[in-house]
């Protein structure tokens, strides 16, 4: 049985699964954040530029599990980088979740156009890390390119790549590539809800092979996908808002999936990407203001 924690790079444990709330309304977020809480969960992954970091610390708050106790992950945006504005972006991030110190704090997107910039912001990571300000650091959707420049450049090896990772867009390469370097590898939309509101052909959740494998063990097919990667050591940041939904998927830690059922899953890959592709992600395009604290 896969262990419910991943052991990040700088020996820093991290709780396999997590709730995303990418997309969720403010005023859900509290309510999604105690339910998972109450559920069991221990690891939160929010953003700056999800403009809800101020209801995920509320939804802790209320959730009567203690704020040490909950692994919380959140992103820098692209708008705060450099050095000094990305060391300004924690504080921001910091006085929204009511927290003196970030669990892991990521580079939201590589910036190809302003790589300098990028670079400038990972240093910054690097010495909130050595301040003991947060206490593992990484990086979201950076492809091989973006990961081979920022190893070249910086001194910290990434803790985690987040990316978009589920059957159907499984980016065997990049994974390879994390394996090389220690670099755990954290799949957004891992059970593949891009698939279902993404405006694509097919969707994960009705795929007969999922369905095939969940029905032989009694599991849904999100649940198999959440097996799939933790059976792979894979970090996955499922998103919902419904209390009955966020409670199944978490239970993910009392079934196995074979080697068959895992090669049968691996073949689902069709290399079609849901989200935005990062080269397309520019300052011009995507650049917004992160509020103050």
């Amino acid at each position: 049985m896969t262990e419910n924690t991943i052991t990040l790079n700088n020996g820093v444990e991290m709780p396999a699964i997590g709730l995303g709330v990418f997309q969720t309304p403010p005023d859900v977020t509290v309510s999604a954040v105690e339910s998972a809480l109450r559920t069991g969960y221990r690891h939160i992954d929010t953003a700056a530029a999800y403009f809800n970091e101020r209801e995920v610390g509320e939804g802790i708050k209320r959730s009567d599990v203690n704020s040490d106790e909950v692994f919380i992950e959140t992103k820098v945006w692209i708008s705060d980088y450099g050095f000094d504005t990305t060391l300004h972006a924690f504080d921001k991030a910091t006085g929204k979740l009511g927290v003196d110190q970030l669990d892991l704090l990521i580079l939201h997107q590589p910036l190809p156009s302003r790589f300098d910039l990028t670079l400038d912001a990972y240093r910054a990571l690097e010495k909130l890390l050595t301040d003991g300000k947060v206490r593992a650091i990484g990086v979201s959707n950076f492809m091989p390119e973006h990961l081979d420049r920022l190893l070249a450049e910086t001194t910290v090896v990434p803790a985690v790549n987040q990316i978009e990772l589920h059957p159907y867009f499984q980016q065997k390469e990049l994974q390879r590539l994390h394996a090389e370097h220690g670099i755990v590898t954290q799949a957004w939309s891992p059970i593949g809800g891009i698939t279902s509101y993404g405006g694509g052909e097919k969707s994960t959740f009705d795929d007969p092979a999922l369905l095939d494998i969940a029905a032989q063990h009694d599991k849904s097919a999100a649940q198999v996908m959440l097996r799939w990667h933790l059976q792979q050591g894979r970090s996955a940041i499922p998103k919902s808002t419904k209390p009955a939904r966020i409670a199944e998927n978490f239970d993910v830690f009392d079934f196995d999936l074979t080697a068959d059922q895992l090669a049968a899953i691996d073949a689902l890959d069709t290399g079609v990407r849901g989200g935005p592709d990062p080269d397309s992600i520019t300052l011009e395009n995507y650049g917004r203001e992160i509020p103050e604290a």
